[in-house]
Order: C-alpha cells, then structure tokens, then sequence
C-alpha cells in the first residue's frame, strides 16, 4: 500500500497541514505563491519589452529579431536538464535559487545600461543568460503546484495560474513600454529586476508539500543516481505512461502547428488586409481576453466533469477557430473569432495541465514539466522564420489552415487514446 492509502491523507493535505478542505483561492499559502508567480510574469513581459527596444536602438531590424530569439536556444537545450535539476534537488530550492538568479542578472543590466552604452553583445549575452536561468525556472515552477493543492483543487489552480500569466500579457508590456518612454532601457530593466525581486520573498514563505512515497523506477530502467539516468528513466516514464505521455504528445503536436501563427503569423495578416499594429492589437487583446475569461470559469467551476473528453473536443475547435482567424475578411469578424479562441484553447490548456499535474507521480514532475515547456519555449520559436517565409510565398490564409492540420494531429492523439477519452479529474 502506498503511503496515501495508509494515512487516508493525500500528500498535498499532509505537506500543507492539513489545508485540504480549504479551496485554493482561501488558501493564504497557495496566494502567496500566486503572487510570486504573478510578480515573476509580470517581470518577464517588462524585461522582453526592454530587450526588444533597447536592441532596435542599437541594431538593424535583423539583429533586433536575432536577440529576441536567442534567448530560445538554450530554452531548447537545456530543458530537459531542468527537469531532472528540479526533480533531483527539489524545485522549491531550484524556483527561488533561479528567480534570485534572474533578479541579480536584470539589475545588473539596468547597471551597465545606466553607466555606460554597452552595444549589441551585452543584450545578445543578456538574452542568452536569461536563456539558461529559464531552463531551470520553468520546470520547477510548474512542479510546484500539486504540492500546493489536493488533487481535486488543481483545476482551480492551474485557472488561477492562467489568470495570471494572462494579467501579466496584457500589463506587463504596456509597463515596459512607459518604463522605457520615462528612463530608456536601463529604467525598463530595473522594473523587470524588481519584479523578480518581490517574487523572491514570497516563494521563501511558500510551504511546498513533499513527495507522498519515493517512486518507483520505470521497469527497465537502470540502477544508480546519475543525472543522464534520471533523464532517461523520466523519458521512459512518459513513453510508457498511458494518459500522461499521450496528453504531453498531444500538447507538443498542438503547439507546433499554432504557436507560429499566433506569435508571427497575425503580425503578416494584419499587414496584408491592411489592418495595421491597431488591428493586430486588437485581435491579440481579443484572444487574451477569452483566455483569461476562460481561466476564470475555471477559478470558479473548480472540476469539470468528463475532463478528458471535455479537452479532446477543446483542442479541435480552439484550433479550428485559430485557423479560421486568416480567412476572414473584416477585422471584427477577426476579432471576434479571436475572443473566440481564446475561450475554447484556455479551457483546453487548463484542463491538459491539470490532468498531468494530478495523473504523475511527484517524483517526476519537474522532468514532465520540462518536456511540456520544451515545445513552446524551446522548439516552437525556431520556426517561426518558417512561418514568414511560408506567409511571403503562399499567404496567410493557406498557412494558418496548414496550421490547423498540424494542430489537430494532437486531437487525433487524444481521440486514439483510450485513457485520454475517459480521464476523469480528481474529485
């Protein structure tokens, strides 16, 4: 018997004192956590305005494009590594270890912007460091949350995780931009710093659940401790892991096909139908807003039954309603499409995450966690030069269809898997 089933506790129930019959939206813990994740966010879009602007001032358009992706390369190579730091060493001392990381190396730019007029290099290095410190910042803070909450509030957890990253979309590049109209770049970057700074303090007074039992190896994997070995066995773990491993497929699959169009193709449609950077912003705002109405409802719903099928249905018309978004001829039918989308993919991404979150054993969260951020963070934003050179040789419409197709291919998973079908959250 495992150590839940002898206590008739859940791991989350023991490791936050007992906090189980108290919602997550109550819980002062799981709030002290939500604010540092929402600092840290907000920290994230101030600082890539920052980075943006200060390379236009000092960098051709191509240069500028370059640092803003580089950045991605070591996302991409080093994810997987994250992964295993966090489940290894424990992610609360990776989370606070890489947020004081991040805060030390932004505020340290702001220095050198203030006192000097370094060039290019200095945001390329920037860029790249920050890079590196994400690696390990991503997976461990998305390991954190089912040592917060009891399975049945995760739904609810990961809604307030979504109200949050959506928040800090929508304000965190406006304060960028009037951080840098008020004091330039090294301004901007101090507020990215200070950001980072207040999240610091509140993830050290964040009580973080242990693991319920030590997990068990995957069958076939190999004796011993050594990080390569961690790697593989959490690998292994996926390949073998009847929901986990399809959903994490699932996502990777949706992902590629849509986070290019969203991130690069609008900014070329919105161009070709002569809608402008006003159009663009307000299919953008559109598209958040739906997602983080979406993220409230679940905030609010707390479970949604029949969870699996539920995100099967999601993915295809959140991804069906991201494609269309090219073929219409006027800007508020774009719009409304977009606000669309944004509800239908935000209930399905809520859902993804929290059936993860709730079927893997604790163990392997940090390594899970590492794969899921690797397509968005990682492999997606590698393509993007693609995606405008497709847009320039075919236009947006046969692209954001292409898209489509890709995206889908991640439905088509959930639909062959039989655990995927069924999967109930916990209640």
């Amino acid at each position: 018997m495992t150590a839940t089933a002898i206590s008739g506790k859940s791991a989350s129930e023991t490791a936050a004192g007992g906090g189980g019959e108290r919602p997550a939206h109550r819980d002062p813990n799981v709030l002290r956590w939500l604010g540092a994740y929402t600092a840290s966010m907000f920290g994230d879009g101030v600082f890539f305005v920052a980075l943006g602007f200060a390379a236009a001032k000092v960098a051709p358009p191509g240069q500028v494009g370059m640092v803003m992706a580089v950045g991605a390369v070591p996302r991409a190579a080093l994810m997987l590594g994250g992964g295993v730091i966090a489940d290894r060493f424990g992610p609360r001392r990776v989370v606070i270890g890489s947020d004081a990381v991040r805060c030390l190396l932004i505020l340290g730019a702001a220095a050198a912007l203030a006192l000097a007029s370094p060039g290019l290099w200095l945001l390329i290095a920037v860029a790249l460091l920050f890079g590196v410190v994400d690696a390990l910042f991503m997976p461990a803070v998305g390991a954190l949350p089912p040592r917060l909450v009891t399975p049945d509030q995760l739904t609810r957890l990961q809604g307030m995780r979504a109200l949050a990253v959506r928040s800090a979309t929508i304000v965190g590049p406006p304060l960028g931009g009037i951080a840098m109209s008020l004091g330039g770049a090294s301004i901007a970057f101090a507020l990215a710093g200070c950001l980072f700074a207040i999240s610091v303090p509140l993830l050290m007074t964040t009580r973080i659940g242990g693991l319920p039992a030590p997990a068990p190896r995957e069958a076939g994997a190999e004796a011993g401790t050594g990080a390569w070995r961690d790697l593989v066995d959490g690998l292994r773990y996926l390949r073998r892991h009847p929901l986990v491993g399809p959903l994490v497929l699932s996502g990777a699959l949706n992902e590629l096909g849509l986070i290019g169009p969203l991130n690069v193709g609008l900014i070329l449609l919105t161009q070709e139908r002569g809608w402008g950077s006003p159009g663009y912003g307000w299919i953008v705002a559109a598209f958040g807003a739906g997602a983080a109405t979406s993220a409230l409802l679940l905030t609010v719903k707390g479970r949604v039954p029949r969870a699996g099928a539920v995100q099967i249905a999601t993915l295809f018309a959140g991804s069906a309603a991201i494609g269309l978004i090219a073929a219409m001829p006027l800007l508020i039918a774009a719009v409304a499409l977009a606000l669309l989308a944004g509800l239908i993919c935000g209930i399905c991404g809520g859902l993804a995450f929290a059936l993860i979150q709730s079927a893997t054993a604790p163990a392997y969260l940090g390594r899970v966690t590492s794969v899921m951020s690797l397509t968005g963070f990682g492999l997606a934003p590698l393509a993007y030069p693609l995606i405008g050179l497709a847009i320039a040789a075919f236009g947006s419409a046969p692209v954001f269809l292409a898209s489509t197709a890709l995206g889908m291919l991640g439905g088509l998973v959930g639909l062959l898997t039989p655990a995927l079908r069924t999967a109930e959250l916990p209640s």
